[in-house]
């Protein structure tokens, strides 16, 4: 594929660029950039220099062999000293250093390609090693050896970078006081030679007095370092100095903290034999041992208890080492921590234990090590049970682990924990139900789980959701029909509200129980009824003002625009559970809208037949349950279950 042309490189950089800023940048490439064409002018006989030319007198030359650019000269860049302006750099897309001079108001005076710097002698021959013309350079009269090159940037701290011990040993020998000179970070050779790990230069700078306490601005000392760049080394050249081993940064790290979390035994050794405190925490509470859990360093973590750490130490919020170990994952670390007798049933900052926390995250080897030592009393204490979180996040492996521990599938979450939740959910199967997780479903209530706690019953969620697995499960384990909502009152079963519109569903609940009788009872009857709350305004107002009748009516329901389209085919499949009715006014308006339901309006008309009383009349005697088990043709017992027929049944 062909490189893109070098105009797009610098687009999304410079989109924002007026016409005027984006010219001026181009005449600037245009004088910088080498001339490939010689045969674009050929008088010229020197390609454009580089570095912009002094101004040019204002006359015009008509001769062009004075030129060797076909573009107006450059201008020459304000002087910075006496700028009135801001001067900004900034990079290319291509990498070219660029910088611009603008005024107070942000207009464009110069841009141009920030010239380079050139490199002092003395550090260029301590970057490449040359003994001999650092010591020349530092030997020759006239020479500050104090001068930095960059902010504080002296020439031992460029040996130390580099890595140049012999250079540093001459630096110090002509100037032994810029040992313990700082960068503008505050960093001192010494902390510069650690952070690269420059051992030869740690040792050079030690002997010759550097102190190994002085910090930068973040209060990071050399020790400090060390264990950050996992140089045990290093670290015994500072202690063997007296380095400072308990010292806090800025972020009240210590040494001994940044080794355990690098998971640096060796190095840990070495601190805590020279007085590293094992107890000492950072600014958020967490001390050496809960960051090894917490990292799931198994090998420092020894090291630590070892050494007397203690193990349930907590952090500012509460969280245990053990609840650490158990939100990451780490098995090991939950192992040993559970075998040295960690407390599991202190709780984190949310009340949850490490067992909720495990749960919660999925790891069934984790909940089956935390299971045998948490106590269910404290677990109750939480108002939340391990199945919540297990059921929440869909956990069927820990689901199927806790139920077999023994742990109530019918736990409910406690007051405040159910208004975390719209809904006042507040059982485990709640939650599978709601995920639509039929697994789930099926062994909570194999367990014993009741359908029936929830003040919105699981019911009315899985036929909301049109999951008839869920809802038959449901139905089978006793969930109840018939069950209204405190919150929103009907008169008939709530749970048609959300089946009306499956036809197949909506039957299968009235075959299993649901009251089919209570959907004509209404209380205006053959009268006008009253209007219809369309607009919400209407509807809070008519909620704020107690009902007559105690609730929503079925007629009123029905009426909602998205449901009235289907009212002739759900009054149909009603009237056959159902015996003498009277269809109210407002079901005679919906039955009369469209010419095809006439009929089921004759379907009403009394009387009704005989076989259908009588039908009605045996299951409510028998019971649906034992209907199966009459001595009776099966034909007929499927007539008395409502189920479909054939000819051949009769």
């Amino acid at each position: 594929m062909a490189a893109p042309p070098e105009s797009l490189e610098d687009y999304s950089l410079y989109s924002n660029l007026s016409d005027y800023e984006l010219l001026q940048l181009a005449i600037e490439r245009s004088l910088t950039d080498t001339r490939c064409n010689t045969t674009a002018a050929p008088t010229a006989t020197a390609a454009t220099p580089a570095v912009a030319a002094p101004p040019q007198p204002a006359t015009r030359n008509t001769s062009a062999s004075n030129y060797s650019s076909h573009n107006p000269p450059a201008e020459a860049p304000p002087d910075p000293k006496t700028f009135d302006g801001t001067i900004s750099r900034f990079m290319t897309g291509s990498g070219k250093r660029m910088v611009a001079y603008r005024r107070p108001d942000g207009g464009l005076v110069y841009m141009a390609p920030e010239p380079e710097e050139e490199e002092e002698p003395l550090f260029r021959a301590v970057r490449v090693g040359d003994v001999s013309g650092v010591k020349a350079l530092a030997m020759r009269s006239g020479t500050n050896l104090m001068l930095p090159s960059k902010p504080g940037w002296l020439a031992i701290h460029q040996a130390a970078w580099y890595g140049q011990d012999t250079c540093l040993r001459v630096l110090l020998s002509a100037q032994p006081g810029m040992v313990n000179k700082r960068t503008e970070r505050g960093e001192t050779a010494l902390l510069v030679a650690v952070s690269k790990v420059q051992l030869r230069c740690v040792e050079v700078l030690l002997e010759n007095g550097a102190d190994p306490d002085t910090p930068n601005h973040d209060r990071e000392t050399p020790l400090y370092k060390a264990c950050e760049r996992s140089s045990a080394a290093i670290v015994a050249a500072l202690l063997n100095r007296g380095a400072a081993v308990n010292t806090h940064c800025n972020q009240g790290w210590t040494a001994l903290q940044e080794a355990a979390g690098r998971n640096n035994v060796e190095v840990c050794e070495m601190l805590l034999k020279a007085g590293a405190k094992h107890d000492l925490a950072n600014i958020y509470g967490i001390s050496p041992l809960f960051t090894a859990a917490q990292s799931g360093q198994l090998a420092t973590l020894r090291c630590l208890l070892k050494h007397g750490a203690d193990i349930n130490t907590q952090a500012s919020d509460g969280a245990t080492a053990l609840y650490e170990a158990a939100k990451n994952g780490h098995v090991e670390v939950v192992e040993l921590l559970a075998a040295q007798k960690a407390d599991a049933n202190k709780p984190g900052k949310r009340g949850l234990l490490p067992l909720h926390i495990a749960a919660q995250r999925g790891s069934d080897t984790i909940v089956s090590m935390l299971i045998p030592v948490t106590s269910k009393v404290r677990v109750r204490r939480t108002g939340i049970s391990p199945l919540h979180l297990a059921a929440e996040r869909n956990r069927d492996d820990i689901l199927e682990t806790l139920i077999a521990a023994g742990f109530d599938v019918n736990a409910q979450l406690s007051d405040e924990q159910c208004k975390l939740y719209e809904d006042r959910r507040s059982t485990a199967l709640y939650f599978s139900v709601i995920n639509n997780n039929v697994e789930a479903v099926r062994m909570l209530l194999a367990a014993g789980a009741d359908p029936n706690l929830d003040v919105f019953r699981p019911l009315m969620v899985a036929v909301r959701l049109g999951c008839v697995q869920t809802v038959t499960l449901l139905v089978e384990h006793g969930a109840d029909i018939n069950a209204a909502i405190p919150t929103h009152p009907t008169t008939f079963p709530a749970v048609y509200m959300f089946s009306m519109k499956y036809l197949s569903l909506f039957k299968y609940l009235l075959d299993h129980g649901g009251h089919a009788h209570s959907c004509f009872t209404c209380t205006y009857g053959s009268r006008p009824h009253p209007p219809i709350k369309t607009r919400r305004s209407d509807r809070e107002l008519d909620d704020r003002v107690p009902h007559q009748t105690g609730g929503v009516q079925f007629c009123e329901m029905i009426s909602a625009p998205s449901i009235c389209r289907w009212a002739g085919p759900i009054i149909d499949v009603l009237l056959d559970y159902v015996g003498h009715v009277t269809l109210c006014s407002r079901l005679m308006e919906h039955l009369d809208s469209f010419p095809d339901w006439s009929v089921i309006k004759d379907k009403a008309a009394p009387p009704r037949p005989l076989l259908q009383l009588c039908r009605l009349q045996v299951v409510q005697l028998v019971g649906r349950r034992r209907v199966k088990k009459l001595p009776l043709p099966g034909g007929l017992i499927r007539f008395l279950l409502h189920q479909e027929m054939s000819e051949d049944d009769w």
